[in-house]
């Protein structure tokens, strides 16, 4: 059936009504704008110490200063921006502040900064070669950077992806496809009890019940047992299970902790089991001499999760995912549109939408390879050092106090403790550190958080700021033992 030829006074009528709308600023505008937000970026950094480390805000609160329609008319980008500085900047914890100490930090640098700003500001899309022929090899010499890092094969590859647990996410899914066949009929997967909670997440969207987990409970140090886990796998082969794939911890959440990676690949060699490394915390730690030490055996892993975005100091997002042949990222990921018809097909002249879950993709590598172009690894090195003795530092101040006792010695940045009182009992004790870190986030000096340690409270200090300093380490300990013993003494139940 043919359309109908459209009536001359409607093409008409439809040409009058264009108006060439846009939403272009003039240059001068443009400029005008610009610096005015990295004033206001440079300002925050010069302030940055002396804020409060978070914002604690009720909802009902937030709902008040926020909700509105969506706006019919503009009111200018100086309003915008007046907006910015008074209602939303006010209302945000900095995890990029120098006592900031809690979850994993994310402390960013400015070179970086800039770099996401150019990636936006060109509205790179990162996805094809046809697009972005640069971008793409600037990403690719990224990956080839982190591959020898931790001293992986020449064939290995990756991509870049949002975080930890989309790298998980995509390393699980090429795992199944290259071991399983995309069958997770009677699958099992290994992981340590200290795993992070993606390994479950994307194991459930990859269509793994829970039954299929099979957790390997960590020992007194709190990584994986390489003998625990060569006969839960052997159980599970006599019980005509399917064992494929081990989670294995490059630098636990909880402690820093890293897994036996050499004795856990010699495991998976032996029964033929795919080895993901959960390199996201601790991966980068490998620039330095004592991290590629603790990491021995990463390099023999089929895939590895690594986030810039955490010690590489990078903006969010930037995660990574390794896999020991790039080629199998494509054979998982590549499903040809007719709409992507014109783009190469050949795999020299690389689409990254066929190594990946992501279509629409930026251009997270900019900023990655601008920041260690200007600053030098030897750069980045020194401060992964500092980090670690600060943290070494952190671990002999709470011996040489009474007030506290350590649950988890400094590794790879992360010491655990507790305050203690005497005469008290585990639950009083768990109340009472509950107490302080409730203080802490009250009081805004500084931000720690807790975890729990074979069933313990533990409040935990993670150093992963380039902006941290001795005298931040030390104040915040001298912080926490003085509440706490405030809180003591007040006769908390």
């Amino acid at each position: 059936m043919t359309e109908p030829k459209t009536d001359p006074t409607t093409q008409d009528a439809l040409r009058a009504r264009i108006r060439d709308v846009s939403l272009e600023l003039e240059p001068e505008e443009m400029r005008r704008l610009g610096y005015a937000m990295v004033d206001l970026l440079v300002e925050r950094a010069e302030r940055l110490e002396a804020e409060p480390v978070i914002a604690l805000r009720e909802r009902r609160d937030m709902e008040t200063l926020f909700r509105e329609s969506m706006p019919e008319q503009g009111v200018g980008a100086d309003r915008v921006l007046a907006e910015l500085r008074e209602k939303i900047l006010p209302n945000v914890g900095h995890v990029d502040h120098p006592r900031f100490f809690g979850y994993i930090p994310g402390s960013s640098n400015f070179v970086s900064v800039m770099g996401d700003a150019i990636a936006s500001g060109c509205n790179v899309f990162g996805a094809n070669w046809l697009a972005a022929p640069g971008p793409i090899q600037v990403e690719l010499v990224v990956i080839d950077w982190f591959r020898e890092m931790l001293g992986m094969p020449r064939e290995a590859g990756g991509i870049l992806v949002s975080g930890g647990s989309m790298s998980l996410f995509t390393a699980l899914a090429v795992a199944r496809r290259e071991t399983l066949a995309d069958d997770v009929t009677n699958a099992i997967l290994y992981l340590s009890d200290q795993a992070h909670s993606s390994v479950a997440r994307a194991a459930r969207l990859l269509g793994f019940g829970p039954k299929q987990l099979r957790f390997v409970r960590a020992g007194a140090d709190f990584r994986m047992n390489a003998g625990h886990l060569r006969a839960a796998v052997d159980a599970d082969a006599r019980a005509g299970l399917r064992p494929f794939a081990v989670i294995a911890n490059g630098g636990t959440t909880n402690t820093g902790s890293i897994d036996p990676l050499g004795d856990i690949a010699d495991v998976c060699a032996e029964r033929s089991l795919w080895l993901h490394v959960d390199a996201a915390y601790g991966g980068f730690a490998a620039l330095t001499e004592r991290g590629r030490r603790l990491l021995a055996g990463i390099e023999r892993a089929d895939s590895v999760t690594l986030d810039p975005h955490k010690w590489l100091y990078q903006p969010f997002e930037a995660g990574c995912v390794l896999v020991r042949d790039m080629r199998m990222l494509r054979t998982t990921f590549t499903m040809r549109a007719d709409y992507l018809q014109d783009v190469p097909p050949e795999e020299e002249k690389l689409c990254f939408f066929d190594y990946g879950p992501q279509l629409s993709r930026s251009f997270r590598a900019l900023k990655i390879w601008m920041s260690l172009k200007a600053y030098g690894v030897a750069r980045f090195r020194e401060i992964v050092d500092q980090n670690l003795d600060l943290a070494l530092v952190a671990e002999q101040w709470l011996a040489g106090s009474a007030s506290f006792e350590i649950l988890s010695p400094a590794r790879l940045g992360i010491v655990c403790f507790r305050f203690r009182a005497s005469g008290a009992d585990d639950a009083r004790l768990d109340r009472l550190n509950e107490a302080i870190v409730r203080r802490t986030h009250e009081e805004g000096y500084a931000m720690v958080t807790s975890t729990r340690l074979a069933g313990r409270f533990a409040l935990r200090l993670c150093v992963l700021n380039h902006r941290t300093r001795l005298s931040d380490v030390e104040g915040t300990l001298a912080y926490l033992e003085r509440i706490g013993r405030e809180i003591d003494a007040a006769g908390f139940a």
